[in-house]
């Protein structure tokens, strides 16, 4: 008897730590998670929607279509109430291509000189999109967010991205210091997962 072979899912990402962070996430699902970086290189959609949702939607759909897979997309990033909201849609390239994830932090950081510990607040959010090429482009989604502060240097070596100036409520330590069982049990990407788990399971199960 030849056993089925699991269903295979896009994770729509060159970013090989949230490829990490998503099978992680998703190890109780009945799936095999696939990279980009395991595929062909193709050009990446344009990631112009004003919302992470929208351009989570966007890329869901785009590799979807391409590879002709379910494809799961995420959106994130670092929302700070003193910066308006930046660098919110635009955290991957705050501040312009070429920069570094160190580089951007300190930009962010340098931006919010004179700001006191109390106006520091800020929030990752996570917006995540998957798309079945059998539905025509219809997709579903969910979402995920956890408050916290910046502080002002950064701290923890793990993680990615702005972990180490962010502190969830709650917490005195960065997401950078945490180790990823307890980043997982509280960050905005493993929130929207969790929501977003049992209607991916379904459509595994449906193929």
């Amino acid at each position: 008897m030849i056993e089925s072979q699991p269903v295979r899912v896009l994770i729509a990402t060159q970013n090989a730590g949230k490829v990490r962070e998503f099978r992680r996430l998703l190890a109780q699902v009945p799936a095999m998670f696939v990279g980009l970086e395991e595929l062909p290189r193709i050009t990446a959609p344009d990631e112009d929607g004003s919302t992470f949702l929208a351009n989570a939607i966007t890329k869901a759909r785009y590799y979807s279509q391409h590879f002709g897979e379910i494809a799961l997309a995420d959106d994130s990033g670092l929302v700070v109430d003193a910066l308006d909201g930046a660098p919110g849609v635009h955290s991957a390239r705050y501040g312009g291509d070429g920069l570094s994830d160190m580089d951007r932090l300190r930009l962010l950081l340098k931006n919010l000189e004179g700001v006191p510990k109390e106006h520091r607040t800020a929030r990752f959010e996570c917006a995540i999109a998957v798309a079945n090429p059998q539905c025509h482009g219809e997709f579903m989604h969910a979402t995920g967010t956890v408050e916290g502060r910046i502080i002002f240097e950064p701290r923890g070596r793990n993680g990615f991205g702005y972990d180490p100036i962010f502190v969830p409520t709650g917490e005195t330590r960065t997401t950078a210091e945490m180790s990823a069982d307890e980043k997982d049990s509280l960050s905005h990407r493993a929130r929207a997962i969790e929501a977003i788990v049992p209607a991916l399971s379904g459509l595994i199960g449906d193929r």
